[in-house]
């Protein structure tokens, strides 16, 4: 099941012209709330979910902290960053 992926400013809540320390901190967040650990005691699918979320928020993290992969993900899209090209 190969969802179509979300857009990463999308996944973390932050603008295209954000700043590293913006990025930095939606991403701690996201991290923090979905982490493993707070999902203890959750349902199944709940876990499920948040490992997803947590998984995507660091795919994104990873992807815009850097600058050179996020001036290619912001001219190419997905395709700059991920599949084959990577």
């Amino acid at each position: 099941m190969n969802m179509a992926k979300r857009d990463y400013y999308e996944v973390l809540g932050v603008s295209k012209d954000a700043s590293d320390a913006d990025i930095k901190r939606a991403y701690r967040k996201l991290a923090i709330q979905y982490h493993p650990d707070k999902l203890a005691g959750k349902s199944e699918q709940e876990k499920k979910e948040g490992e997803e979320k947590f998984k995507e928020a660091a795919e994104a993290y990873d992807v815009l902290s850097d600058d050179a992969k996020r001036q290619r993900y912001d001219r190419y899209g997905h395709a700059g960053v991920g599949g084959a090209s990577g």
